[in-house]
């Protein structure tokens, strides 16, 4: 994400990062703040994944499953993220088309779909921002760095991916407004 910070997005996005410590009760916190400080048009969260040997785009958050004790030794009593929410909040955007789309710009990096961010605190940050968005989210796992990717490999896979991204939501708001025009 620093590597990101630096190549910076396009000239008419504001890019705000924060770092979200791995604790359930600070997500539950912190992401619904997030969103009210900046209202986005869009948050990605990255998080990394020692099992990861690609760049994966998941396409959705679950809410219940979290049985694994955070950095506070902390675990929601109800295992879940909110409770009588939806199982699952899928993403408004489209993952396999980001996933397509990035590949063809050929980077030296592999983007892959994953549909499990794995019940701990990325698939819990995920799916929180999911609902307090109305599925404005989207997350991504990296793997560790050098493991076979540079910083500089993730960062401009990343800076390609939110673009993409943003591309996509833009044009589908367009459709939107464009068929409540007529």
């Amino acid at each position: 994400l620093q590597e990101l910070e630096k190549l910076g997005l396009r000239d008419d996005v504001d890019l705000h990062v924060y770092e979200v410590p791995v604790e359930y009760q600070t997500v539950q916190r912190l992401i619904p703040a997030l969103w009210k400080k900046h209202s986005p048009q869009l948050v990605v969260h990255v998080g990394v994944s020692g099992m990861a040997t690609t760049v994966t785009l998941e396409k959705c958050g679950h809410n219940v499953g979290y049985k694994g004790l955070d950095n506070c030794r902390f675990c929601p009593g109800s295992q879940c993220c909110v409770e009588g929410g939806p199982e699952c909040i899928d993403s408004i955007i489209d993952m396999d088309a980001v996933c397509r789309r990035v590949s063809a710009l050929g980077l030296d990096v592999t983007v892959t779909i994953s549909k499990d961010a794995g019940r701990y605190l990325c698939d819990f940050t995920y799916y929180t921002s999911l609902y307090q968005s109305r599925g404005r989210s989207a997350f991504v796992h990296v793997p560790p760095l050098g493991k076979p990717y540079s910083a500089e490999q993730l960062g401009r896979a990343l800076q390609a991916i939110i673009e993409e991204m943003l591309d996509l939501l833009e044009h589908s708001e367009d459709k939107i407004n464009c068929q409540h025009e007529h």
